[in-house]
């Protein structure tokens, strides 16, 4: 399954919605990356398992259940997760893309591409939906708490 969808950071046409600097929105990510467990529901914990200048090999603690990805970070452009495919976890990538059309907007493009198969029941498209859904407002909320460390950069843990 792909899926592409794009979340407006800077709105000009709403005077009263807080804007993000591209480098806010980037460190944004990074901490994303670094510190997942502050971003993702139902995430225990995060090892860090090796870095470079620019890659995270990391392992993913849901429960009992363990994912590894890797992480390929393109400085204030793009983060992509590569995430292996195991017996109970669905593998695939992730990337967020900035794009800033103008000094005014920015968005946030999520491009995902799974090892989920293409629908082709009734069924499985409405599961799909509800993948996409799901994905969508976890992007949203991507997005939010961003924002709040944004608001509180230096608290150790700026998101709670």
């Amino acid at each position: 399954m792909n899926f592409e969808h794009l979340v407006q950071v800077n709105d000009p046409l709403n005077p009263l919605a807080e804007t993000l600097t591209r480098t806010q929105l980037w460190e944004g990510l990074v901490l994303r990356a670094e510190q997942p467990q502050l971003f993702v529901l139902g995430l225990d914990s995060c090892t860090i398992l090796s870095r470079t200048a620019d890659t995270l090999e990391r392992e993913l603690h849901y429960g009992h259940a363990t994912v590894r990805d890797r992480v390929t970070l393109i400085p204030h452009e793009t983060v992509r997760y590569d995430i292996l495919a195991t017996e109970s976890y669905v593998g695939g990538t992730l990337t967020m893309t900035i794009e800033q059309p103008d000094a005014l907007q920015l968005f946030l493009r999520f491009e995902y591409a799974t090892t989920l198969p293409t629908p082709d029941t009734e069924d499985d498209r409405q599961t799909s939906e509800i993948v996409k859904s799901a994905y969508r407002e976890a992007d949203i909320d991507t997005v939010r708490l961003i924002r709040e460390y944004a608001r509180h950069p230096k608290q150790p843990d700026p998101l709670h």
